[in-house]
């Protein structure tokens, strides 16, 4: 008798799958963006004074 039942872990293996589809299709919506720049800006100097 395990902790979990075998469709636990189908369940969470699509569920991950799916979830991982999702975000990875809104970040790459943009199309003409880098990876990296949806996660974090560039960065921008300020001129000095």
């Amino acid at each position: 008798m395990g902790l979990f039942k075998a469709d636990f872990y189908r369940f969470f293996a699509l569920g991950f799958a799916g979830g991982a589809l999702l975000v990875f299709g809104v970040m790459g919506s943009g199309g003409h963006t880098n990876l990296a720049d949806n996660i974090v800006p560039p960065a921008q100097a300020e001129t000095a004074h």
